[in-house]
C-alpha cells in the first residue's frame, strides 16, 4: 500500500506545478469620476475591492449573498449587487458609490435630502444602499405610485422596518426632480 501525501491548497486556490502561484489582475476602476489602479485576485468582489482596497466604506456588507441589497452602486448608471459582482467585470466602466452622489461641493443628491426630509431611516445600516437604489428606481421610470416603487425597491431590505418613509422618500424625490 502507498501512502498518498495529502497538500492543502494555498490560500487563494491556485496551484502550478505543485507550488503555490499567487494570482492577481492589475485593473483600472473608474470610481465616483477618480481613476484607481489595483491588484487583486480574480475573486475579489467589487464591494471587497470597495471596502477593504479603496476605503470606500459608504457601501455597506450585508448578507454578502445579493439577498440584502445593502451593498447596492451604480455601474453605468444601472445599479447592480457590489457583493455578487467581481471587480474585474467592472473594469473600464463607471462605478458609482454612495460616496459619489453628492455634488463636490457638498450639496445632497434630492434622493439623500429626500431621506433625510422624510426620516427615511432609523439605524441607517441599509440606507446607502437603498438611496442608490431609490436614485436608479427614479431614473428608470419606476417612481408613479407607490406600488411602483415598493416593487423596484423590493431588493433593499430594511432590518428597522422603515419602509413607508423609504417610499415616502422616494416619492418626494421623484417629484423633487421632475420639476
Amino acid at each position: 500500500m502507498t501512502s498518498q501525501t495529502i497538500i492543502d491548497p494555498p490560500e487563494d486556490g491556485h496551484v502550478l506545478n505543485g507550488k503555490a502561484s499567487p494570482t492577481t489582475l492589475s485593473l483600472n476602476l473608474t470610481i465616483n469620476g477618480r481613476d484607481h489602479a489595483l491588484d487583486v485576485e480574480p475573486r475579489v468582489t467589487l464591494l471587497d475591492a470597495l471596502r477593504d482596497r479603496l476605503h470606500l466604506s459608504g457601501t455597506k456588507k450585508g448578507c454578502d449573498q445579493g439577498q440584502c441589497g445593502a451593498c447596492t452602486v451604480h455601474v453605468d448608471g444601472e445599479r447592480v449587487l457590489a457583493c455578487l459582482t467581481l471587480a474585474a467585470q467592472v473594469e473600464g466602466r463607471s462605478i458609482t458609490t454612495i460616496e459619489g452622489l453628492a455634488d463636490e461641493d457638498g450639496t445632497l443628491h434630492a434622493v439623500q435630502a429626500a431621506f433625510l426630509d422624510q426620516d427615511a431611516f432609523q439605524c441607517g445600516y441599509c440606507t446607502p444602499g437603498q438611496i442608490m437604489s431609490a436614485v436608479a428606481c427614479i431614473r428608470e421610470g419606476h417612481a408613479g405610485s407607490d406600488e411602483e416603487i415598493r416593487e423596484y425597491m423590493a431588493g433593499n431590505l430594511c432590518r428597522c422596518g422603515a419602509y413607508p418613509n423609504i417610499v415616502a422618500a422616494v416619492r418626494h424625490a421623484a417629484q423633487e426632480l421632475r420639476s
